[in-house]
């Protein structure tokens, strides 16, 4: 079965639990009206919720996503389902879900329910669609409760396991503490072990291929370096910050160039790509902590202790890289769902590097950017960057062969 039949077989039709009674049909209404995108109305929403009010850890946010745009997807695969019916459902469910994850933003949550509810006709159908809405959205986070994916629990207190020679250790300027290893023990939403996709070991410290990554760390990701050029120096700043806010462009763009779809297909194409996103941190967690290889900050400083990187190395285990896992996962969700290339070009920006935009065409060079500049930055080996994309792919692949299960 393709991929593409996993989902529409995930969004079969089921019957409404609670029926009500149906008022006589209001003349030329909620087949007629005047609708709005609704789907990118509140994507837009959500994006602007997390980035006003998200939590601290980007796996929460993720997992914000997740859970709001899979109870909209559950919500939609109720029959029958006309215009006014979807509308309600899709906006009851995505603010009930973002009220609860981000109560600080109800105000304005609760004005764009309104709005989306305001252009839809009175009727049986709104009615019913506020309901499946509300419902789907209480039960799945309900389900979700206590899953570990809170700030706290992905962060929890981490003691470096010894100061041997390749063994992770905090680093500097700041020498924080190692971040983000609760993640391993999160509950995934798919996966059936966090370890079920781990990759092997990175390669011993003495072998070629690590010497050789070190070495290009050290001559192309240097804070002084005079190798790297202006245009690799752009390409890492501007794939510097979260990688859920770059990637926010990137998924905007296949849900707007996707609008001759159905709405329960783009919604559910939110719902995996954030759902596959929530597992790909959590199998990279397990992966950094279980090898715990030290940065390469670390390993050149051994030999040139005034050796300094382009950006500031993140406070955890160099493989693999969590940016290329997430990008690996993007990459294979947008590709298996539309193609291998966008069905226009699409732009994106940057926040760490505002004025400056990217145009691309397709869902690979993004990723591949992305392997490049971790090395450019400083703060990566190149085998930990590519083998975080593999391992992207593969926990996104795994979303995908079993999307099904998660509207069962």
């Amino acid at each position: 079965m393709s991929v593409l039949s996993v989902i529409a077989a995930a969004l079969v039709a089921v019957p409404l639990s609670a029926p009500i009674a149906a008022p006589a049909p209001l003349a030329g209404s909620a087949e007629t009206w005047q609708r709005a995108d609704t789907v990118t109305e509140w994507y837009d929403t959500t994006a602007a919720t997390i980035a006003a009010a998200g939590a601290s850890a980007q796996v929460t946010n993720s997992r914000t996503w997740a859970i709001s745009w899979l109870s909209a997807a559950r919500a939609l695969r109720h029959r029958p389902s006309p215009p006014a019916f979807r509308d309600a459902a899709l906006a009851s469910a995505l603010h009930r879900s973002l009220v609860t994850l981000v109560p600080s933003r109800k105000q304005e949550l609760d004005a764009s329910l309104a709005a989306s509810l305001a252009r839809i006709p009175e009727g049986v159908d709104k009615r019913r669609g506020v309901a499946a809405g509300t419902r789907e959205a209480d039960a799945l986070l309900a389900e979700r409760d206590k899953d570990g994916l809170d700030p706290q629990s992905v962060s929890p207190p981490y003691t470096p396991v010894s100061s041997d020679p390749g063994v992770w250790r905090p680093t500097p300027p700041s020498f924080s503490p190692g971040a983000q290893s609760g993640t391993r023990d999160a509950k995934p939403f798919l996966l059936a072990t966090r370890s079920q996709y781990r990759p092997a070991p990175p390669p011993a410290l003495t072998s070629e291929r690590y010497v050789k990554d070190l070495e290009e760390v050290r001559v192309y990701g240097a804070a002084g370096s005079t190798a790297r050029t202006p245009a690799q120096t752009e390409t890492a700043q501007f794939w510097l910050g979260s990688s859920l806010t770059l990637y926010d462009g990137v998924l905007r763009a296949a849900v707007v160039q996707s609008q001759d779809r159905s709405q329960s297909w783009r919604t559910g194409l939110v719902a995996l790509f954030h759902v596959a996103l929530v597992d790909t941190q959590i199998a990279t967690s397990d992966a950094k902590y279980a090898y715990v290889l030290w940065r390469p900050v670390t390993a050149l400083q051994v030999t040139d202790p005034s050796w300094t990187p382009l950006h500031n190395t993140p406070a955890h285990p160099d493989y693999p890289s969590g940016h290329n896992s997430y990008a690996g996962a993007a990459q294979q969700v947008l590709t298996a769902l539309i193609g291998p290339r966008s069905r226009r070009p699409y732009t994106i920006g940057s926040p760490t590097l505002p004025g400056v935009t990217r145009t691309y065409t397709d869902w690979k060079r993004p990723a591949d950017e992305n392997i490049d500049a971790r090395v450019w930055s400083g703060i990566h080996t190149r085998i930990a960057d590519e083998v975080g994309v593999r391992l992207g792919r593969d926990v996104a692949a795994h979303t995908l062969r079993n999307a099904v299960k998660l509207f069962s």
